[in-house]
Formats: C-alpha cells, structure tokens, sequence
C-alpha cells in the first residue's frame, strides 16, 4: 500500500461516519397534550377511563400532562387512575399528589412513551383558603438527548397572586435544568390576555403561536375560554409546527390540548 493510498483510507475512515450520521439526523417529532381530566367524570356525569385513554391514543401523543387525577380515592372507586391509564394507553405513568381526597390522593400525572429516569413534584405556592397545586416535573431522553417535562395545574381562585407566584416558582425549576429540552403543560387558570400569561412567556415560547383557529379549551361543551397550555424553552433547532384544541365535548369538563414540537438536530 503507497504512502498516498494510506492517508486516503484513514480520511475516508473519519469523513464517512461522520456523513452516515449527518444522513441519519432526522428532525424529531414530540406531540404534546395537556388534559384536565376532572378525575374521568365527564360531562354526562359518568367516569369512563377507556374514554379518557381512547382520546389520548388517539391524539398520537408522546408527553401528556393530566391534571384532576384520582388515586384511590372514594368517589372514583379506589381506583389507581394514573396506572389504570398508563396500561390502556402503553405509556410509562407517574403520578404525585398534591393533596389528600377522602382519604386517596388528588394531584397531577404524566404519561411518556419515552422512558422516564427520574421525576420529582414540587408544591406550588399556595394562599390560604385555596386548594394546594403542584407541578410535577419528569425527566426523559428525547433523540438521546435529555429533556424535561413540566406538568402543572395552578389554582382557579382571583385575583392572580398565587398562579403569578406559581410561575416565578415554575421559572426556577426550568432554569435548574439548563441544557435540556423544556416544555411546560397544564392547566394554568389564566386566559392568554393575563398577568399570568405575561409572566410565563417571559421565559417560555407559547405553542398558541402555531394555531390556525381558535383555542378555546373550557367548558367542554361550550368553551368560551382558553385556559390550557403548553409552552416550550426556545431553543436553536426547537419549534412549535402545530397546536389545536382536540373536539371533545363529553369526556371532561376540559377539551384537551394538543401541540406538535419539531426537533431538529443540533451539533
């Protein structure tokens, strides 16, 4: 083999690997749902969770954000719902209270088809006489890259001191997790004009920007307002494609949320 014949070989050694993997990075799709649940109870007064786990089978979704969610509690039947809803969807659930309901648990839960490493509830800030809220906060590895996924319900009481200071707490949380990829969904109790909204966009992109009609999420059966969001960090090679408000009118007293991220590969 000739001197030249050799530096070729160990170039051409470097160089295509690195081509193949250039080939091969595909934008990432994450398809993204935020759903009141109201514990299953829909508005025809029946709790149905094959209902509830059909509408989110179907969306398609990757993260979805629960709030409303019963574990053993009475008035659901004792029944474990994040579980129940995590094996009629084949997601990975996790599930933390954020306050005691006839003697079960009441709080939010997350379900992932990627694999979740770790996750933690933080309490949000809570103003006497009004119900404790939380977010919880889940860690999964999207495209081999790490992300978190916040899901929050904040409290439905006026004026908007406590969500104001839910988000200042929310802010905190993302800002602890510097290089992943963040996206935020709940229930915040705020329309899109509020304080409320102002403060979140502050440090987060809002997904409503990607709408092509109107995104009116509460009542169910005749919504007249917007009060469910997912939000992401903005980052190179991070936008929202798509968001729409799934028409469900039955299920919950909420329609879901559906948001659709596209993630490209980033060197």
């Amino acid at each position: 083999m000739t001197r030249r014949m050799a530096v070729l070989l160990m170039v051409l050694a470097v160089v295509m690997p690195l081509a193949a993997g250039c080939a091969d990075s595909k934008p990432v799709t994450i398809r993204v749902l935020t759903y009141n649940i109201h514990h299953g109870a829909g508005m025809d007064k029946q709790i149905d969770l094959p209902r509830i786990a059909k509408i989110i089978r179907d969306s398609g979704a990757d993260l979805v954000a629960l709030e409303e969610v019963d574990r053993n509690v009475p008035r659901t039947s004792h029944v474990d719902q994040p579980a129940v809803l995590g094996e009629l969807t084949g997601m990975h659930a996790v599930f933390e209270k954020n306050a005691d309901m006839q003697g079960g648990d009441y709080g939010n839960a997350v379900l992932s088809r990627y694999p979740i490493t770790r996750y933690e509830n933080h309490l949000l800030p809570n103003f006497p006489g009004n119900e404790q809220r939380g977010c919880l906060e889940v860690h999964v590895r999207i495209a081999g890259k790490p992300a978190v996924f916040f899901a929050a319900h904040l409290d439905h009481q006026q004026p908007d001191g406590e969500r104001r200071a839910s988000i200042a707490a929310i802010r905190k949380y993302v800002a602890a997790n510097p290089d992943a990829t963040v996206i935020l969904a709940g229930d915040l109790n705020a329309e899109p004009d509020s304080a409320v909204l102002a403060d979140a966009e502050a440090f987060l992109a809002n997904a409503d920007q990607a709408a092509e009609s109107n995104l009116l999420t509460y009542p169910a059966d005749q919504p007249d307002r917007k009060i469910d969001y997912v939000l992401y960090r903005d980052q190179p090679g991070l936008r929202c494609v798509s968001c729409r408000v799934i028409p469900e009118a039955v299920a919950s007293d909420h329609r879901p949320l559906l948001a659709e991220l596209r993630l490209d590969s980033v060197p």
